[in-house]
């Protein structure tokens, strides 16, 4: 760090630790006015003074270049994601905390104003503090965007496992009904439900029903020939039942070697078989002894 930024650093650090609450007041005061915050004053005040301490901290390190303040000080950067996270909670938007974090320059600036007029001085003070914040800002839109994209994949993974249910439709025999699109991620979760559920209800065969798959595709039928092999691993046999006319001519047509997958035309017929695969009495049968 060269001499002039050492100095503009001084000058911020001076500022900040001589005007911290008239900088941390105006800080709230603008964040009111220009971002829709969902947080009372009170709230606010106590982020802005710890918020300062931390920034004034930064500052003093003079380890570290300008571009990299917010990123190199633990502290300081997880005290702007948590101020990104206290705004989201609040249904705030990543705009809106940008602002917010943004609206610390004019306070930083008109506080370092206020000690000197002198517009060589202060040209690279305010340079200084552009850097600075739109690092933070930068940082608070970031760490709001990563949020939504962990919620809506955990949330996406939730859906995937709701519309994929392993039932225990017998003694030792497992369905899965699909319905919809078998891609790659949703294939990872049926086969990791469906393997779990063998293992707990010891059972011998599971069921795949496409009856509410769409089409058949080469992906689709590469992704159902990984699943039957998964469920072989785990001693289990495994049949395909659903297969409609369509589904059936579909399949001839592009080639797709289903040769070695037990199929069935209807989830009824493929539990029929199961059942007498594993040597059971037949579920209308055992219906009646249970009578």
């Amino acid at each position: 760090m060269n001499a002039s930024d050492a100095a503009v650093r001084d000058r911020l650090t001076t500022a900040i630790r001589e005007r911290g609450d008239e900088i941390a007041d105006r800080w709230v005061q603008l964040q009111q006015q220009r971002a829709a915050i969902g947080i009372d004053e009170g709230e606010l005040r106590e982020e802005a003074d710890a918020l300062l301490v931390l920034l004034g901290g930064a500052l003093n390190d003079s380890d570290h270049g300008m571009e990299s303040v917010v990123d190199a000080h633990r502290d300081l950067r997880d005290a702007v994601m948590e101020l990104s996270l206290r705004r989201e909670r609040t249904g705030a938007t990543p705009t809106a905390t940008s602002l917010a974090v943004l609206a610390l320059k004019d306070a930083l600036l008109e506080a370092v104003e206020r000690d000197n007029h002198d517009p060589r001085e202060l040209f690279p003070a305010a340079l200084m503090i552009n850097r600075l914040l739109d690092e933070a800002a930068a940082l608070s839109f970031t760490a709001y965007v990563e949020r939504r994209e962990q919620i809506i994949q955990r949330q996406s993974r939730q859906l995937m496992e709701m519309s994929t249910p392993v039932v225990h439709l017998w003694r030792q025999i497992l369905a899965v009904p699909l319905i919809g699109t078998l891609d790659t991620a949703r294939t990872q979760v049926v086969m990791e439900n469906l393997l779990q559920s063998i293992q707990s209800h010891e059972a011998r065969v599971a069921i795949i029903d496409i009856t509410g798959v769409p089409t058949v595709d080469t992906a689709v039928a590469q992704h159902l020939m990984q699943t039957v092999n998964a469920v072989r691993l785990m001693g289990a046999d495994c049949f395909i039942s659903g297969v409609r006319p369509s589904i059936a001519q579909t399949i001839a047509q592009l080639g797709i070697d289903l040769s070695t997958i037990l199929t069935r035309a209807t989830l009824a017929d493929a539990l029929a078989a199961a059942v007498e695969m594993t040597g059971q009495d037949s579920p209308a049968g055992g219906a009646q002894k249970n009578r």
